[in-house]
């Protein structure tokens, strides 16, 4: 079940995101000057194989999966970074979404779900 973190950084000058995680999800929503949604980032299958589905206003989707940096042998991990991966079984995803969101607020949910939905769509 999602659950909102209540303390999360806000960067000046970016627009104000909140975050919502549990053992299969994280979930960060960005906001406009008028509260609407202008972006969100599903990161999914957190434990395993990390994917990251972001949708913004203004560019659409990219999904890419999360190198977390630890296949290195003999050197130190690095930093995790976004790799382009084409496959997303955007069905899975939003089933999955929809049954770990009961507890969010409606307007959230409502947007995210119809979101996954479109997918794939053209930038």
């Amino acid at each position: 079940m999602l659950k909102e973190y209540t303390r999360v950084r806000q960067i000046q000058g970016e627009s104000k995101r909140r975050w919502f995680s549990d053992q299969y999800f994280d979930l960060i929503v960005w906001f406009g000057e008028q509260d609407e949604i202008v972006g969100f980032q599903l990161c999914y299958d957190i434990t395993r194989t990390h994917r990251a589905l972001t949708w913004q206003q203004n560019k659409g989707f990219t999904h890419h999966k999360i190198d977390d940096g630890e296949n290195r042998p003999g050197k130190v991990k690095a930093s995790p970074i976004l790799v382009p991966d084409g496959l997303f079984d955007a069905d899975r995803i939003a089933r999955r979404f929809q049954e770990a969101s009961s507890n969010m607020e409606p307007r959230i949910v409502d947007f995210i779900f119809k979101k996954l939905q479109q997918y794939p769509e053209s930038p």
